[in-house]
């Protein structure tokens, strides 16, 4: 759980009410992160991935009580990603198996139908079986300063969480990187370019020989 131990991978976003801000924040968030809540995959359906938020110290609730969400003035929870997938060549090792029992049985091979049909009915045989890939993304909301941290390198993962979270509390997301944070002052992008000492232009020529020639 990066957000408890200190990793250093992740996004700044500010965030802005998209109409009037709520008169119960925590009331407003709980509600919010209830509306996507995490849902298993149902194993019935043509589904591989289901994605929701989840608490951050409990993968399987969603419940979001007072005292598992909120920590002083953040709010911290996670966003569960869980992926099931029918290994190919699982699949067509029991279809063989099948295909093989089904002509020593019947003195013929199976006919593509026969074998369309019963193909359809491993995978979901092997699906039942399967065990679902479980990963979480960490996500810190600071209450006061309106700041929200995601813990996570994944772009596509960062811009589904916030897709989420501002269909489900209504609010905008802001980028907190430097250029970002620059535009928003209205800095020139041009002034962001590295300096002459940043990339060594001020060194003496004498000093920038020896580096070179190695005898520094």
């Amino acid at each position: 759980m990066p957000v408890l131990r200190g990793a250093v991978t992740l996004s700044r976003f500010r965030v802005e009410p998209a109409k009037e801000a709520p008169s119960d924040v925590k009331r407003w968030l709980t509600r919010g992160l209830k509306s996507h809540a995490f849902e298993p995959i149902d194993r019935r359906s043509e589904e591989e991935r289901a994605v929701g938020f989840v608490e951050l110290e409990n993968e399987e609730s969603s419940e979001f009580s007072a005292g598992r969400l909120y920590y002083g003035e953040y709010a911290l929870f996670a966003f569960r990603i869980d992926t099931i997938k029918v290994p190919a060549a699982a699949l067509k090792a029991e279809l063989a198996k099948w295909a093989s029992a089904f002509e020593k049985e019947n003195g013929r091979p199976p006919s593509r139908g026969e074998k369309t049909q019963s193909r359809g009915e491993i995978r979901q045989m092997l699906r039942n079986r399967a065990t679902p890939r479980t990963s979480t993304v960490d996500v810190s909301w600071n209450l006061k300063t309106q700041q929200v941290q995601i813990w996570s390198a994944s772009r596509k993962v960062v811009d589904e969480i916030t897709v989420a979270l501002e269909g489900g509390l209504n609010v905008k997301f802001f980028g907190m990187t430097p250029a970002a944070m620059a535009q928003q002052a209205g800095i020139d992008e041009s002034a962001l370019g590295p300096t002459a000492a940043l990339i060594g232009m001020d060194l003496p020529a004498t000093a920038a020989d020896e580096v070179a020639h190695g005898e520094a």
